[in-house]
C-alpha cells in the first residue's frame, strides 16, 4: 500500500532498487495506490469491499519475530499468561463446540488457551477412521467409554471424538480446490471457504501465509520476491471471494503481521524489521475503497521506520463489534486495559 507525491519521493530515494513506481500504482486512491500484483482483488478495492489501514502496529517498537508475535496474538500487553486474544473470543461466545474457533494450516498463539478450538490442515482430517467391520460410529462410542474419566487429556480426547462426529454428519463439505492458484494457500483457502459454506457455526477462522521475511532480494515492482507473495496473495483472495459466492457478504478477511519493514533498503536490496505497519481488510461490512486511519507521512520518521498512529487492536475491535453485536460488551476481556480508537474501516 504505497504513498503517492512527496512521500513517494522519500520512499522513492530510500529504495532505489525496490520501490513501486508511482506510475504503476492502481487503486486511484489519492494518497496511496497498491502493489500492481494486486490486480486480481482490484474489483473489490473499486467496489468498495476491500481497505486498509495505513500506520498500524504495536504500542511501542519491537523488532523481534518472537516478542511480537507474542505481543500481537496474545493482544495483552506486559502480561505473562499466554492466552490468544481469539480463544478469549470465543470462550466469551457462550458456545462449547470445539468448531466455533479453526485454525487452518497450523494453530497460531491467538487460539491458544483454555477454550475449545480445532486446528486442522484439511477437513478430511476430522474423521475417525473405520476399523474392520466397525464403522465410525461404533469406534466413537469406544473412544468415549475410554476417555470417560476426569482430566485434562480426557476432555481433550472427547472433545476431538464429538467434534469430529459432528461434522462428519454434515450434507455438504466438498472442498474446490481446482478454482484455487497453486501454492501454500490453495488447500488452506479451499478448505476454509468449504467450511464456512458449511455454516457449522464456525465464527472465526485463521490462516497463516509466511515467507514475507525479505531482507535480501525483495525485487523490482513486476518480478522478484515481493511480487510473487503479493501476486498469490492476491489470486487466492480473490478465488476464496469467488468460491464463497454469496455467503462472501458475511465473511471478513483481516490481514496482520508482527511488524512493519523499515523505510530504507539495505545493502542486500532488501528491508529489515521496522515498526509501522498496514493491515488489510476485505469482505463484508467492510467500508474500502481506500486507505483508512490517521497517516505520520514519511517526512518524520521513528528510528527509521514508519510511525505508528494507530493501535492493531483498534483495527481488529472495530472489525469485531461490527460483526459481532453479541460481543460489543466484551472488549475488556478481548482486550484488557486497551480503549480503541475509531479507524473508520468498518461501515
Amino acid at each position: 500500500v504505497v504513498p503517492r507525491g512527496a512521500d513517494h519521493d522519500v520512499l522513492r530515494n530510500n529504495r532505489p532498487d525496490t520501490v513501486v513506481p508511482e506510475a504503476s500504482l492502481i487503486g486511484g486512491t489519492t494518497g496511496f495506490g497498491l502493489h500492481p500484483a494486486f490486480a486480481p482483488v482490484l474489483p473489490m478495492w473499486q467496489a468498495g469491499k476491500f481497505g486498509a489501514v495505513h500506520a498500524v502496529g504495536q504500542p511501542a517498537p519491537n523488532r523481534s519475530h518472537f516478542a511480537s508475535i507474542e505481543v500481537i496474538e496474545d493482544a495483552d500487553p506486559g502480561t505473562t499468561e499466554r492466552r490468544g486474544w481469539l480463544n478469549r473470543m470465543v470462550g466469551v461466545s457462550g458456545m462449547s463446540q470445539g468448531e466455533l474457533g479453526v485454525s487452518v494450516g497450523g494453530q497460531p498463539l491467538s487460539m491458544r488457551g483454555a477454550a475449545d478450538t480445532v486446528s486442522l490442515n484439511t477437513l478430511g482430517d476430522l474423521r475417525l477412521p473405520e476399523l474392520a467391520h466397525r464403522d465410525q460410529w461404533e469406534r466413537a462410542a469406544a473412544l468415549r467409554t475410554v476417555w470417560s474419566g476426569n482430566g485434562m487429556l480426557a476432555d481433550t480426547m472427547r472433545t476431538t471424538v464429538n467434534t469430529a462426529m459432528r461434522l462428519d454428519n454434515l450434507p455438504d463439505l466438498t472442498v474446490n480446490s481446482a478454482a484455487y492458484p497453486d501454492g501454500p494457500l490453495k488447500e488452506v483457502m479451499a478448505n476454509t471457504a468449504a467450511l464456512i459454506k458449511a455454516d457449522v457455526g464456525t465464527r472465526v477462522v485463521t490462516v497463516d501465509y509466511g515467507n514475507w521475511d525479505m531482507h535480501a532480494g525483495l525485487g523490482k515492482h513486476d518480478n522478484g520476491w515481493m511480487n510473487r507473495q503479493v501476486t498469490h496473495l492476491a489470486k487466492s483472495l480473490r478465488a476464496f471471494f469467488d468460491d464463497l459466492g454469496a455467503v462472501g457478504d458475511r465473511v471478513t478477511v483481516v490481514t496482520m503481521s508482527e511488524f512493519g519493514r523499515r523505510v530504507k533498503q539495505n545493502a542486500s536490496g532488501g528491508v529489515d524489521h521496522g515498526y509501522g505497519n498496514a493491515m488489510l481488510v476485505l469482505g463484508g461490512g467492510v467500508k474500502g475503497g481506500g486507505v483508512r486511519g490517521l497517516w505520520p507521512g514519511l517526512a518524520t520518521l521513528t528510528d527509521g521506520d514508519l510511525s505508528v498512529k494507530q493501535d492493531f487492536r483498534s483495527v481488529l475491535w472495530e472489525v469485531i463489534s461490527k460483526r459481532f453485536p453479541d460481543l460489543t460488551g466484551s472488549k475488556a476481556t478481548l482486550f484488557p486495559g486497551f480503549n480503541p480508537e475509531a479507524i473508520g474501516i468498518m461501515a
